[in-house]
């Protein structure tokens, strides 16, 4: 019988103030998985689909790796989108053959006299049937372990949320304006020529 495991975390991030607003940043659903993930551990398998093979994790004895395929988009009013749409633990094939994930989450960006700050919202659901010795483990013990680690994911993600994509988005405002700054003078250069 499937054991279930959840978890669920919350966030919100004050924006700082850029010269680009941060809708335009939340377009790109690419830039908010690196944001997340370490490119290293990425593969793009489509325009909003991605591979992202998670760091090993320990419950119990076991060392598992799960890899995720995640579907990341967004909406035409900067919310974006993600959902697991696939997963697979390398390495152990009886818990990859009885194991589902189901991760689903959304961020949003608010608008207030304050500023701008984006809330989001994750929910992590894993059901796995265990092999012995872990089927004879008292369920309460199983869904207090389970359930703490599915909980260590989130907030890692979260800190990693909170660090990153900040530090992300100011350096793609910073190169969106050098990109404009080039374009404007390149369109000065013909008339610099003119002789």
């Amino acid at each position: 019988m499937p054991t279930r495991f959840t978890a669920s975390q919350s966030v919100k991030i004050p924006v700082p103030q850029q010269p680009i607003p941060i809708q335009h940043y939340l377009r790109q659903p690419q830039r908010l998985v690196n944001a997340l993930v370490d490119n290293s551990r990425v593969q793009q398998l489509s325009e909003e689909v991605f591979r992202l093979k998670m760091r090993p994790l320990s419950f119990m004895t076991l060392s598992i790796q799960p890899t995720v395929d995640m579907r990341v988009w967004a909406e035409s009013n900067s919310v974006i989108y993600l959902r697991s749409v696939g997963c697979e633990i390398l390495g152990f094939e009886y818990i990859n053959q009885r194991f589902s994930l189901n991760l689903k989450g959304y961020l949003s960006p608010h608008q207030s006299t304050s500023g701008t700050r984006l809330e989001g919202k994750a929910d992590l659901e894993v059901q796995v049937e265990l092999p012995p010795p872990f089927s004879l483990t008292p369920k309460p013990i199983l869904e207090a372990t389970g359930n703490g680690l599915l909980k260590s994911v989130l907030v890692t993600v979260k800190q990693r949320l909170l660090h990153q994509l900040l530090i992300d988005y100011r350096h793609w405002v910073t190169s969106q304006m050098a990109e404009k700054g080039l374009e404007d003078n390149s369109g000065d250069l013909p008339i610099l020529n003119l002789e």
